[in-house]
C-alpha cells in the first residue's frame, strides 16, 4: 500500500494542459475583469467623445496584454511563493524572537516590499514632463535621484510597519497615530506652500503615500501582524490587521517631504528657461543632471533655440561648432546621444534648425536626402532587447532583495525548513517573471495610454496641439495653402493633408515651412470641443469624466470587494458590503475629479487637502476604533497596480497641456475623500445601530414590567 501510494502518476502533456487550462483561464479572466472596464472607458472617451485617435495603438494594445499576463503571473506567484513564505516567517518569528528583533525585521521587510511593488516603477518614469527651470527640486527627485526617492518611500513604509507591529503588540489605538501624523504632515505641507521648490514636490509626496499599499506590501505586513497578535493573544480582535495600511500610506509622505527639505539647499530657485541655461547659473543647474553630457542632451531635445544658444555662452557659432564636433567624433556623440549611431541625425531632422541640420550633415544635398529618409518615421522604434534586460534586472533585484532576508531569517534565526520547496520556488519564479512582464506593460501600455488621455482631455475646453500626430511633410507646396476669414474679420490660412484615410484641414504657419528642404513641420490641433476657449462647460465634461473613471475603476477593484465582505462580517451585517463599496467609490470619484480640477485651475494642493483632513480629525475622534481602522484603511484599496500608473500618467498629461508646473496630487485627493465618506457613513451606521439597540432594550424593559404586573 505504501509503495503504491508513493508511485508517481505519469501525465501526458495534453492531459496536463487539460487539467491546467481551466485554472489558467480563471486566473487570466480575473485579471482581465480588473482591467477591461477602465481601459475601454479611456479608449471610448478619447476616440468617440473627443474624436482623437489613439497613437501607437498596436504598441499600447501589446502593453495592455502584457499587463494582464504580468499580473496573472505575479499574483499567482504571490499566492504560491511569496505569501506562504512571508506568513511562515510572520507567524514563527514572534514565537521565537524578542520584540526588538521583530521590529528590525519589520523595518527591513517594509522597505524591501516597497521596492517589489509593481506600481512603484511608475515613479521611475514620471519625471519626463517636468521642466527643470520651473521645478528644479521636483526634476531632481524624478530624474537623477529617482532611486533615492523610491528608497525614501520604502524607508517610510519600513518605519510604518515597525510602528504597526508595536501597535499590534501593545494593542494601541490608531487614533493618536492619525492625530500626530496628519497634524505633522499638514504643518509641513503648509510650510512647503511658502517655498517655490518645496511647493512643487508636495503633490508628489502625497501621491507617494498611495503607491505603497499594493499586492506585495499589504499581505506581508498583515502576515507579520497576525503573528504578533497571536503572540500577545489578541488574534481574535475584530479589527486585527487593520490600521497598518494607514500608517504605510502616511509615513512615506513624511519621508519624501523630509528628503525634499534635505535637498532644498542644493538646487537653484525656479527661473525663466533662458536664464536656467546661462553660464552664470551652470554651477547649480548642472547638478540636476547625471553629468555634463546629460545636460547637453537635455538642452538639445527639450530647450528652445534661444535656450540652446544661451547654454553655449550666447554664441550661435559655438553651438554649431559643437554639433560639427559631435558628427565627427564618435566617442563624444555616444556620450551625449547613446549607442544609436543615427540618434544625432534623427535629432537634427526632428528638432534641429536649418543651420543645425547643415552642421550635422555637412551639405544641403545630404540634408535633403536625410529628410526623405528620416521624416517618414521620426519616432524611434521600441528597443526590445533593452526593454527586456532593463525590466528583468529590476524584477530580479526587487524580488531577490525581498526574499533574501526572509530566507535568512527562516534558516538561520528560526532554524525552520522550507515547506513545499518546489511550490514556493516556482511561485517566486512566477513573481519575478510577472513583475518583469508587468513593468514592460506599464511602459508600453498604461503609461502611454494614461498620458495620451490626459493630454487629450483639455481639448474639451481649449485648443491643444496633438503632439502624438506631429509629422514632417516632405515636398510641401505653398500653393496648396488656402485662406479663410473668421467672424472677427481675421484672415486665416490652412491646407488639407491626408492623415490615414481622412483629409484633414490643418492651420498653416509660415514659420513651420523650410523653403530650402521644402519640408513642413505639421502639428495638428484640436478643440475646444464643448463651448468657447476656457469655458466651464468644457471643464465640466472633463470633471465628469474624472468622476466616472474613479467611481467605475474603484467598484472594479477586487481588493475593495474583499474589504467589503470583511467589514460586513465584522459588523454583523450592520455595515453592508454594498454600502461600503458605494461610499468608497463615490469618495474616489469625487477625489479624482477634485484632483483634475486642481491641475486644470492650478490650485495649490494644500487648499484641497487641508480641509478634508482637518474635518477628519473630529470625525475620527467621534468614530469607534472599529470604524476608524476600517475607514482609514479603505483608502489603501483604491490604489491598485492598474489605477496608480493610469492616474499618475493622466495627471501629468493634463498638466503638460494646460501649462502647470506639475500634474501630481490626484491620487492624494482620491485617497482622502473615501476616508471621509466611509467614516461619515460609519457614524450614520453606528447611530442607527445604537438606536436599534436602545429600542430593543426599551422593549425588553416594557415586557419585563408587563410580566411583573
Amino acid at each position: 500500500m505504501t509503495q503504491q501510494a508513493a508511485r508517481k502518476i505519469k501525465v501526458s502533456f495534453s492531459q496536463a494542459f487539460g487539467l491546467l487550462a481551466p485554472y489558467i483561464k480563471d486566473r487570466v479572466i480575473g485579471q482581465i475583469k480588473s482591467v477591461w472596464l477602465i481601459i475601454l472607458y479611456l479608449v471610448f472617451f478619447q476616440t468617440v467623445i473627443l474624436g482623437i485617435r489613439i497613437a501607437d495603438a498596436s504598441i499600447i494594445a501589446i502593453g495592455i496584454v502584457l499587463v494582464v499576463a504580468g499580473l496573472t503571473f505575479f499574483m499567482e506567484g504571490l499566492f504560491l511563493g511569496l505569501m506562504p513564505l512571508g506568513e511562515l516567517v510572520g507567524v514563527k518569528l514572534p514565537q521565537k524572537s524578542i520584540l526588538p528583533v521583530i521590529l528590525c525585521f519589520a523595518l527591513v521587510l517594509g522597505f524591501l516590499a516597497t521596492l517589489a511593488e509593481p506600481a512603484i516603477q511608475i515613479l521611475q518614469v514620471a519625471g519626463r514632463a517636468v521642466n527643470p527651470w520651473e521645478a528644479p527640486l521636483l526634476f531632481l527627485l524624478l530624474s537623477k535621484y529617482s532611486h533615492i526617492l523610491v528608497y525614501s518611500v520604502g524607508a517610510g513604509v519600513g518605519i510604518a510597519v515597525a510602528f504597526g507591529m508595536i501597535r499590534f503588540h501593545y494593542n494601541w489605538s490608531l487614533k493618536p497615530f492619525i492625530y500626530i501624523l496628519v497634524g505633522g504632515l499638514l504643518s509641513l505641507t503648509i510650510w512647503a506652500f511658502f517655498d517655490q521648490n518645496m511647493l512643487t514636490i508636495t503633490g508628489l509626496a502625497w501621491d507617494c503615500g498611495a503607491v505603497t499599499t499594493g499586492p506585495v506590501t499589504v499581505p506581508l505586513i498583515l502576515a507579520l501582524g497576525i503573528g504578533i497578535c497571536r503572540m500577545v493573544g489578541s488574534a481574535e480582535s475584530g479589527t486585527m490587521g487593520f490600521g497598518v495600511v494607514t500608517l504605510a500610506s502616511l509615513f512615506p509622505i513624511l519621508t519624501v517631504l523630509l528628503l525634499g527639505a534635505f535637498l532644498l539647499g542644493s538646487v537653484p530657485e525656479p527661473m525663466k528657461e533662458v536664464d536656467f541655461f546661462k553660464k552664470k547659473n551652470r554651477r547649480t543647474t548642472e547638478t540636476l543632471f547625471d553629468n555634463k553630457e546629460g545636460m547637453v542632451r537635455y538642452v538639445l531635445f527639450n530647450a528652445s533655440i534661444e535656450s540652446q544658444i544661451a547654454y553655449f555662452g550666447g554664441s550661435k557659432e559655438r553651438m554649431i561648432q559643437y554639433l560639427e564636433e559631435l558628427s565627427e567624433n564618435e566617442s563624444k556623440r555616444t556620450a551625449v546621444f547613446g549607442d544609436d549611431p543615427d540618434a544625432l541625425k534623427r535629432w537634427a531632422i526632428a528638432h534641429g534648425t536649418e543651420e543645425q541640420r547643415y552642421s550635422v550633415f555637412g551639405s544641403l544635398d545630404a540634408v535633403q536626402k536625410a529628410v526623405s529618409r528620416y521624416s517618414t518615421s521620426l519616432k524611434k522604434a521600441v528597443d526590445v532587447p533593452n526593454l527586456l534586460v532593463r525590466n528583468s534586472i529590476v524584477a530580479v533585484k526587487a524580488i531577490g532583495l525581498l526574499t533574501l532576508p526572509l530566507f535568512l531569517v527562516l534558516f538561520l534565526l528560526l532554524r525552520e525548513k522550507l515547506p513545499r520547496t518546489d511550490e514556493i520556488l516556482a511561485g517566486l519564479l512566477f513573481t519575478i517573471l510577472g513583475m518583469g512582464i508587468f513593468s514592460i506593460g506599464i511602459e508600453l501600455g498604461l503609461d502611454k495610454l494614461g498620458n495620451q488621455v490626459g493630454s487629450a482631455l483639455p481639448s474639451s475646453f481649449k485648443t491643444i496641439q496633438l503632439l502624438d500626430e506631429k509629422r514632417n511633410i516632405i515636398n510641401f507646396d505653398p500653393d496648396l495653402v488656402e485662406s479663410a476669414i473668421s467672424p472677427e474679420g481675421e484672415k486665416l490660412y490652412f491646407f488639407y493633408a491626408r492623415i490615414g484615410s481622412d483629409y484633414v484641414p490643418i492651420p498653416y504657419d509660415e514659420k513651420s515651412f523650410d523653403p530650402v528642404t521644402k519640408q513642413y513641420r505639421c502639428t495638428p490641433t484640436k478643440g475646444p470641443l464643448f463651448g468657447s476657449e476656457g469655458s466651464f462647460g468644457g471643464i465640466a465634461v472633463v470633471l465628469l469624466f474624472a468622476f466616472v473613471m474613479g467611481y467605475g475603476a474603484t467598484l472594479a477593484e477586487p481588493a475593495l470587494n474583499a474589504l467589503g465582505l470583511t467589514v460586513e462580517e465584522l459588523t454583523v451585517g450592520t455595515f453592508r458590503k454594498s454600502l461600503l463599496m458605494q461610499a468608497v467609490a463615490v469618495g474616489v470619484g469625487v477625489g479624482i475629479a477634485l484632483g483634475v480640477a486642481k491641475i486644470v485651475w492650478d490650485i495649490p494642493l494644500v487648499w484641497l487637502l487641508a480641509p478634508p483632513y482637518l474635518l477628519l480629525i473630529p470625525i475620527t475622534k467621534l468614530s469607534t476604533e472599529e470604524f476608524v481602522n476600517i475607514g482609514w484603511d479603505s483608502a489603501g484599496v483604491t490604489t491598485g497596480p492598474i489605477t496608480v500608473p493610469l492616474v499618475l500618467a493622466m495627471g501629468l498629461g493634463i498638466g503638460s497641456q494646460v501649462g502647470v508646473v506639475e500634474g501630481f496630487g490626484i491620487l492624494a485627493i482620491a485617497s482622502v475623500c473615501p476616508i471621509l465618506s466611509v467614516l461619515a457613513v460609519g457614524l450614520r451606521v453606528n447611530r442607527k445601530r445604537k438606536a436599534a439597540l436602545t429600542e430593543v432594550v426599551q422593549t425588553a424593559k416594557e415586557e419585563t414590567l408587563l410580566d411583573g404586573i
